[in-house]
């Protein structure tokens, strides 16, 4: 490992200036903290990314289970997978980089998302379930109007207009 000492980062030994092996996720980080990924590192990121999506569209494909739903929760499964490695292996986001501030922003943006798309679905549940009838036996059978007879047309129709007997005793 590479211990050379710049300006303001004496004694910091948290990140690696060289291509030493440092476990799976090699980065060399510049001077500013920010990770610069290898090109095994960019290599296992892309195999990674291609089974995690070859699998997942096997799975839709060729519907080994039966489930959809059990297929879908898998799919999910694998799609939260790959935002990880495409986080890892090409984002390069760690806890060490720019002072874990990339971190930061992450947890940020998936709190702001669940938000989101909770509220989102809530909005939706709740109008779904307020504003549209049950089922469509429970609609006024003249549709959202009731018919009062006094369309043009009421007269022809055999609709009668209310308080007027049109012959039926004869007369």
């Amino acid at each position: 490992m590479s211990t050379g000492s710049h300006a303001g980062d004496a004694g910091d030994t948290s990140t690696h200036h060289g291509h030493e092996g440092h476990g799976a996720t090699q980065y060399v980080h510049d001077e500013g903290g920010a990770a610069h990924g290898t090109l095994k590192g960019y290599l296992t990121g892309f195999v990674l990314s291609v089974v995690l999506t070859a699998i997942p569209f096997w799975l839709v494909m060729a519907r080994p289970i039966e489930s959809a739903t059990t297929t879908a929760m898998i799919v999910i499964v694998f799609a939260v997978t790959q935002i990880v490695v495409h986080m890892i292996y090409f984002l390069h986001m760690d806890s060490r980089s720019e002072g874990g501030w990339t971190v930061m922003a992450l947890i940020f943006t998936v709190v702001l998302v669940g938000i989101t798309v909770s509220g989102s679905l809530w909005v939706m549940y709740h109008l779904n379930t307020n504003m549209m009838p049950m089922n469509m036996m429970e609609m006024p059978e003249g549709g959202a109007m009731e018919s009062t007879g006094t369309e043009p047309d009421a007269g022809q129709s055999g609709g009668a207009m209310p308080g007027m007997d049109h012959g039926a005793h004869g007369g």
